[in-house]
Parts: C-alpha cells; structure tokens; sequence
C-alpha cells in the first residue's frame, strides 16, 4: 500500500497531464510562428536581393552569377592589356589580369566549387535554369577574405586607370570587378539591429501611436454602446427576436467589404454620411473625413464601432442571460432602484463577461488591418497607419522579411503585454489560486 502510494498523483498534477496535448497544441499553432519570425528578425532577409532571399550563416558563393561574370571579367582584362599603348599601364593591365586568374585558383582549391562550376556553367550554356543546390556554395572564412581583398585591390585600380583615361571602357570593367564582388554571399545575421533601429523611429512610434488611439477609443465606444444594446434586448418587448438577428447584420458583414462600403459613404462628392454630417454641422466640409487626420481617423473609429459593437452586444447579452432574476426581484423588494441594481447586481455579476470581451476586442483592434487597409489605406500622410499596415508594408511592399518579422514580434509583445495587464487589473480574483 505505502509503495503504490509514491506513484499517486495529485488534483494538480493530474490537471496538467490532462492540459499537455492543448499546451502542445498552442505551441505549435502559436508560439512557434512567434519564435521563427523572431528567428528570422536576426537576419537581413530581402527578397528584392538575390543574396539575401534566405538565411545564410556563412560565408557562400552565388555560383550563377560568378560564372556568368568572371569569364567576361577575365575577357575584358585581356582586351584592355591588348589594346593597351602605354607600357606602364600595360604592366599594371597585365598584374590585374594575374589576380583575377587567383581568384579561381584560390576557389579552385575547394574540389566541390571546380565540379559546381562546370556544372553551371554547362547549364548556362544550354540555357537552363540552374537549380538550387548548384546555386550556391559554402566558403570558409579564410578563402572568403583572400578573394576580398583581391577584389578590393582590382576595384581600387580600375578606379584609379578610370579617373587617368587609361582604359577604353572603364565602366564596364569597373562593373564587372563589382559583379564578381557581389557573387560573393556575407553572412546576414544582423542580431537585434532592427529592434534598435524601430526603437528610433519616428514611423513605427507614430504607427503604434495611431494604433493605440484606435484600440482605445473603438473598444471604449464599443464596450458603452454594446453594454447599452444587450441591455435592451434581455428585455421582454414584441419582435425582440427580429432585433436580436437585425443588429448581427453589421457583424456578419465581410470586413472588407464593410470597408469599401464605408469609404463610399464618406466620399467627399457622393458619400450619404459626409454629406448629413456637413448638414448637421459636425464637420465643416464633407471631404475633410478621408483627407485630414482627424477626420480619418474618426472615420475609421466610426466605422470600426458600426461593425464590432453588435459582438461586443452579443457577449455581453451571453453574461445577462446567466444573471438569475431572483436577485433583482429580491432589490426591488428592498427598494432598489434600477441604476442601483446596475451598478449592485448587473456590473459586478457582468465581470468575467467584460473581461473576456475587452480581451477579444481590445487584442482584435490592436492587430486591426483590414478595415484601416481597405478603407484608407493608412492614409493620408500615414495618419491611420497602424503597426500591423506598418509590417505589411515592409514585408511585402519592400521585401524586407527581416524588419518586418521583426515588426510582427513587437506586435505579439505588444498584444501579450495587453493581455497580462487584462488578466491583472480584471481577471485576478477569477483565475487565482483556490486557497
């Protein structure tokens, strides 16, 4: 009895087996596409740059461009010592020629780059596309810097007889020396250089600026007005059932879509909106809603809270529905008033309720992309530009995968941080430990 006794497992431990394949789940699902953007957050990775499309941890060699230049290079040399009238340049012509034959004796002494490169070479030929394992060679470091510094030399030469009219195209051998270099692949590991370049920058604080003022205002307005209209349809009224379906519509409405809509409602000719608001006096001209900061702004919060508080209604309505109507028939009996049971019965009961909205729809407005994006556009002069349009841009409007990983990171820190401040300021007396 006593020896089964060490092998028996508390409320606790049991618990955690019970949660371990979910845990795997998240962390598949969740954590691991955080670690690899900040994996690759620590390289320079551009997809508009054919050296730097993947990550590189050594030194390599781009073998199709190197094959495609260095003959040529090796050619154009030739040419310009033949054709060469002054001895002492025909000297100097002669010597660069020399090194540029090193530099593929220096390469040659690697077995797997003199076999890659007939292998290319042969394929260049035929012209056919080079296929990714002959695309690339790794180099050492060694190897590396001697052929950097035979470039380096042969560049400042070339210069040199360029600036003296010595050559007869000193461009196009000066081009082909920086071909040759560029074939040349450096390690893109750059650390934590993007994170301490964003936290310099006055785009990606304006853009977490705007993002903050967009969550804040929309799920403030959205949590009042949500509140209001769950209040009103846990009422006992005719046709309740038609509102309750009526105010999803909003909802149910693809975001894009509603976007595209919204812009047409606010445009400065024809927009039905911008057009009542200038009647009603709350803006003074109906184009200043897509065309100044504030009015884009405003128009994105407006349409933001059109779309998200019939959610926002519905959870709210959920945590009504569990709150027993015996205990505002036992206030009333008491003599309290409605505001009274409000704030006595409904708001305190309403907690977790809140709580969990305010985390779906605070965490949803900070990653907003779609409806800024389609509807301004991050527009004008960046005003709407939240930090998700920010990373979209990097990533895909200039390839840069490397910032804008690193982008994304910030806004999971960001969003975590969000999350830990909910569960601490709402959340701690319902998930703490049960003494």
């Amino acid at each position: 009895m006593g020896k089964s006794s060490k092998f028996h497992l508390s409320e606790k431990q049991v618990g955690y087996l019970l949660i371990f394949p979910a845990l795997l789940l998240i962390i598949a699902i969740a954590i691991w596409p955080v670690l690899y953007s900040f994996w690759l957050s620590l390289h320079d990775i551009r997809l508009n740059d054919p050296t730097k499309t993947e990550i590189h941890s050594n030194y390599g060699l781009d073998m199709e461009r190197f094959v495609q230049t260095y003959p040529i290079l090796n050619r154009v040399v030739t040419k310009e010592t033949q054709e060469a009238k002054d001895p002492a340049v025909k000297s100097q012509l002669e010597s660069i020629g020399g090194r540029v034959k090193e530099i593929k004796g220096f390469l040659s002494t690697d077995p797997a780059f003199a076999q890659r490169y007939e292998q290319v070479d042969e394929l260049l030929f035929e012209f056919k596309p080079v296929t990714a394992d002959l695309k690339f060679l790794d180099m050492n470091t060694e190897m590396t810097e001697k052929v950097n510094q035979v470039l380096a030399g042969l560049e400042t030469e070339v210069q040199d007889l360029g600036a003296q009219k010595a050559l007869a195209k000193p461009d196009d051998l000066l081009g082909l020396v920086r071909g040759v270099k560029q074939s040349i692949i450096e390690p893109n590991y750059i650390g934590f250089s993007y994170y301490s370049s964003f936290l310099q920058d006055k785009r990606m604080w304006a853009s977490l600026w705007n993002t903050l003022v967009f969550t804040v205002l929309s799920v403030a307005a959205e949590l009042v007005l949500g509140l209001l209209i769950a209040l009103l349809i846990n009422k006992e009224f005719r046709g309740r059932g038609l509102i309750r379906a009526s105010i999803l519509i909003p909802w149910a409405i693809p975001t894009v879509i509603s976007a595209l809509m919204w812009r047409f409602l606010y445009d400065g000719q024809n927009g039905i909106v911008a057009y009542l608001f200038e009647t009603f006096g709350f803006i003074a001209d109906r184009a200043l809603l897509l065309t100044t900061k504030e009015g884009a702004m405003f128009s994105v919060i407006f349409s933001d809270v059109w779309k998200t508080a019939p959610f926002m209604a519905l959870l709210l309505f959920a945590g009504l529905q569990t709150i027993p109507q015996s205990l505002y028939e036992a206030a009333s009996v008491d003599g309290a008033t409605k505001i009274q049971q409000f704030f006595r019965i409904t708001l305190p009961l309403l907690k977790s309720t809140i709580m969990v909205a305010l985390v779906f729809r605070t965490l949803e407005a900070f990653r907003v992309f779609d409806l800024v994006y389609a509807l301004t556009g991050g527009g004008p002069a960046n005003s709407t530009e939240t930090i998700s349009i920010l990373a979209y841009k990097t990533m895909f409007a200039q390839m840069n995968f490397g910032a804008g990983s690193a982008l994304a990171v910030i806004v999971f820190l960001c969003v975590a941080l969000i999350s830990i401040g909910y569960i601490k300021l709402l959340g701690a007396d319902l998930i703490g430990d049960n003494k």
